[in-house]
């Protein structure tokens, strides 16, 4: 008997908005079936035409990769990475606007999808938003810069990337994780309030004037993920000839 898949992923669309909240019941991770689940959501929004609303649950918007899927083998982690890249690649280009609501802490990957976002709010508090690749060990994939490039001010790209500084709310802002920063328990329904405005848009106009706006940066993108698949592949035969 083929095992059911557990639902990590809701989506709910109302008034031309679909609210997107990711709930793995830990970190939110991106994981294979994160991915899957996300980018059906994705569909749903794209078929009805509606604003895309993306959010996490408790206090972690996204904690980064399912490093788990990492011991899995080659293969699965290739189609993670690459997938995770490819995401941030579909929400930059979505054909309608995407709100995000970063409910907690955002780490790595998290903070590659906020950075995807058309217009990013976040919460008061003690809250860590960081791209620490650097800091773990890791060589920033090529994806990772084009998309930090497209969105951080140029004061900041370096202290990010470079040096995996930690943010909270109110610097994230100036620094251009994060446009809006709210109290916790208005999170939900700020974000909602912009969702249902930008529903109000010409979306057709959004569209188009999305593509303009972003043709170099997609196109430096899709240059990057296939940096990214040729240096992954790299990594993996390195590991599995250190193996032997």
């Amino acid at each position: 008997m083929q095992q059911v898949k557990p639902t990590i992923v809701s989506c709910n669309i109302e008034n031309a908005v679909a609210t997107i909240v990711m709930d793995d019941g830990k970190g939110n991770v991106i994981s294979p079936e994160m991915l899957r689940q996300l980018n059906q959501a994705l569909d749903k929004a794209k078929k009805e035409n509606a604003v895309v609303l993306l959010t996490g649950s408790n206090d972690i918007f996204c904690a980064g990769f399912d490093l788990k899927i990492l011991k899995t083998g080659v293969l699965n982690t290739f189609a993670m990475l690459i997938g995770g890249f490819e995401l941030s690649k579909r929400l930059l280009s979505f054909p309608t606007p995407v709100v995000i609501a970063c409910n907690g802490h955002t780490l790595a990957m998290g903070s590659f999808l906020l950075l995807s976002g058309d217009y990013r709010i976040g919460v008061e508090g003690q809250v860590k938003i960081v791209a620490n690749e650097v800091e773990i060990g890791l060589a920033m994939p090529h994806s990772a810069i084009e998309i930090c490039r497209q969105r951080l001010r140029p004061a900041h790209f370096d202290r990010a990337v470079l040096l995996s500084e930690l943010y909270n709310p109110q610097t994230a802002v100036e620094a251009g994780f994060l446009d809006k920063v709210v109290p916790k328990e208005a999170l939900y329904e700020e974000a909602l309030k912009l969702a249902k405005q930008f529903a109000s848009l010409d979306l057709k106009a959004h569209k188009r004037t999305k593509l303009r706006m972003r043709r170099e940066l997609l196109k430096a993108l899709r240059r990057a993920i296939r940096a990214d698949k040729i240096d992954f592949v790299a990594q993996g035969l390195q590991r599995i000839l250190g193996k032997k």
